[in-house]
This record gives C-alpha cells, structure tokens and sequence, in this order.
C-alpha cells in the first residue's frame, strides 16, 4: 500500500537503524536532515544500478555451489557493468554553499 509501518520505524530505532523514507500521500509529513534529503534524491540513481547488475549482468543468482562461484559469479558481473559504454553518473563536484565557500 505505499505505507511504512511505525513498529518497523521503531524496531530499525532499536537497533541504530535510521529509516529513511520518503512522506506518502497517506502518511503523515516527515522532517528529514538535509543530508537524509540528499539520499533520497540519490536513491533512484542507486536502485537503477543494482537493477542494471541484476538483471543485465546477471549477478543475481542465489544457488552457487561454492563461495568461490558466488565470488566469480559477482566479480564478472562488476566487471561487465563497468565495461559499458554509458552509466548512471552522480554529479560529485558541486559549488560549495555561500557559508562554506571562501570566495
């Protein structure tokens, strides 16, 4: 239903886990840290990723016969995403806020 259950926020809580979760329609308004908002803006990029590794790439298979399959299996398919030609890119290098920037 879209909807993040309380006692789920409160068992992460439990264990110093911060739940980060964008507000629904039927939810109630959340305040988040600017940093939280940040990786919330980031999430789709990051969940584009793991799709591509998935299912492109192939990584995910969950019967391997040895630890050593996984590991290959895994490696290979980091090494085939980084391979192609055009990548989900995050801009790193932006202005520095007023308060921040010396200038």
């Amino acid at each position: 239903k879209g909807y993040i259950a309380e006692w789920l926020t409160e068992f992460c809580k439990e264990r110093n886990v911060d739940l980060i979760t964008k507000a629904r329609r039927n939810m109630r308004p959340r305040t988040h840290t600017p940093f939280d908002a940040a990786l919330l803006k980031k999430r789709s990029l990051v969940e584009t990723v793991i799709d591509e590794l998935k299912n492109l790439c192939q990584i995910e298979h969950t019967r391997h016969r040895s630890p050593t399959n996984f590991a290959v299996n895994l490696m290979g398919g980091i090494v085939a995403y980084c391979l192609f030609p055009n990548k989900p890119t995050l801009p790193l290098r932006q202005p520095l806020p007023h308060a921040l920037n010396p200038n």
